[in-house]
C-alpha cells in the first residue's frame, strides 16, 4: 500500500492486486476528500486505460474533454480514453477505483474496447457491464478499513475472473501492450514488425483490446511519457520533458491540446490536488506515474 496526499484535504492510497489478477488490473486506489460541506476538489485526469470507480457518498461529477461537468451515479465504468477527464469531488467523499488493463478488459468485459472509448457508463443501467455493479455493495459494508476494502475488491474480481474464460488473444494482447510501453517503438510499421502481424490484423486487435487505432495509441503513449515527467517534477520546463520522438515543442503542444483539451501553460497553472499526489504514490508503487505507462 502506498499513500499520497495534499494538505490533509485529499488522501490517496494505492493497493496492488493479487498475483492472479496482476496481468489484468493495474492498481486499486482510494481517494478520500475531507472538505467541509461547501468545499470541492477539482482536477484533470490524463488519458488512460479503462477504470471502474464507485463512491460511498454522493457528490462527484465529471466530463471528458471540454464538455460541461455532469453528476455521476455511484458506480461508473470509464472506457479507454484519449481525452482528459475533468472531475470535481464535493464535500467529504470516499471513492474507490480499479485500473483495468487491456488484458483485463478482454477477460472481464468480453466486448470490443472500441465500443466504450471516451465514454463513462454505469453498470447500473448498461447490460454490457452490469456484472460489475455488485462490487460496490461488496466493498462498502460499513467497515471503513481501506486494507479490508481492497481485499474485498480483489476477492470480487477473483471470483469474476474464475467465471470468465481467457481471451484467445491473451498472448497477442500482452505482446502488443509490452510493445506500446517500449519508447523505441515509434510507428505502426515498427509495432506490426515487433508483433509479427499484418497491419490489418494489428488494427483489428488494437480496436478490440485497446480501443483505439495503433497510430492513435502510439501518439497517446508518446504524449503521456512527456506528461508523466512533468507530473513527477512540475518545476521542469516543458521543453525538458519532451519524449525524444517529438520533432519540436510545437509538435508537443498540438498533442497536448488534442489529449488534454487545454494548452500546456493553462495546465501548468491550474491546481491539481489529486493527480499531483497520485503521480508520486503511483510511481513509487508501480514504477509508472500514469496508468497507461504501467507495464503489463
Amino acid at each position: 500500500m502506498l499513500n499520497g496526499g495534499l494538505d490533509g484535504a485529499v488522501a490517496l492510497r494505492f493497493f496492488m492486486p493479487s498475483s492472479a489478477l496482476a496481468p489484468y488490473i493495474s492498481t486499486y486506489y482510494l481517494t478520500e476528500v475531507s472538505h467541509g460541506a461547501d468545499g470541492a476538489v477539482e482536477d484533470w485526469l490524463h488519458p488512460e486505460w479503462a477504470n471502474l470507480r464507485f463512491t460511498q457518498e454522493p457528490g462527484w461529477s465529471s466530463a471528458l474533454g471540454d464538455a460541461p461537468l455532469s453528476s455521476l451515479p455511484p458506480i461508473v465504468l470509464t472506457g479507454p480514453t484519449s481525452l482528459a477527464a475533468h472531475f470535481q469531488l464535493e464535500g467529504s467523499i470516499r471513492a474507490w477505483g480499479v485500473g483495468i488493463l487491456p488484458l483485463g478488459w478482454a477477460r472481464l468485459m468480453g466486448v470490443p474496447a472500441s465500443e466504450f472509448v471516451d465514454q463513462v457508463v454505469s453498470p447500473l443501467d448498461n447490460a454490457a457491464c452490469a456484472h460489475l455493479a455488485p462490487i460496490r455493495e461488496r466493498v462498502f459494508t460499513g467497515e471503513r478499513d481501506p486494507a479490508s476494502e481492497a481485499a474485498r475488491i480483489d476477492a470480487f474480481l477473483s471470483e469474476l475472473l474464475a467465471l470468465r474464460p481467457p481471451s484467445k488473444d491473451e498472448s497477442r494482447i500482452l505482446a502488443a501492450h509490452a510493445a506500446l510501453i517500449d519508447a523505441d517503438v515509434a510507428s505502426v510499421g515498427e509495432l506490426a514488425e515487433r508483433l509479427g502481424m499484418s497491419s490489418r490484423s494489428l488494427e483489428r486487435l488494437s480496436l478490440k483490446a485497446f480501443g483505439f487505432s495503433p497510430k492513435l495509441l502510439l501518439r497517446r503513449q508518446r504524449f503521456l511519457r512527456s506528461l508523466a515527467q512533468f507530473m513527477l517534477d512540475p518545476s521542469l520546463k516543458w521543453i525538458n520533458t519532451l519524449d525524444f520522438h517529438y520533432v519540436d515543442q510545437a509538435h508537443f503542444v498540438r498533442d497536448f491540446k488534442r489529449f488534454m483539451a487545454m494548452s500546456p501553460s493553462r495546465y501548468a497553472a491550474v491546481e491539481r490536488p489529486v493527480l499531483r499526489a497520485a503521480a508520486q504514490a503511483r510511481a513509487a508503487s508501480t514504477g509508472a506515474a500514469v496508468q497507461a505507462l504501467h507495464h503489463p
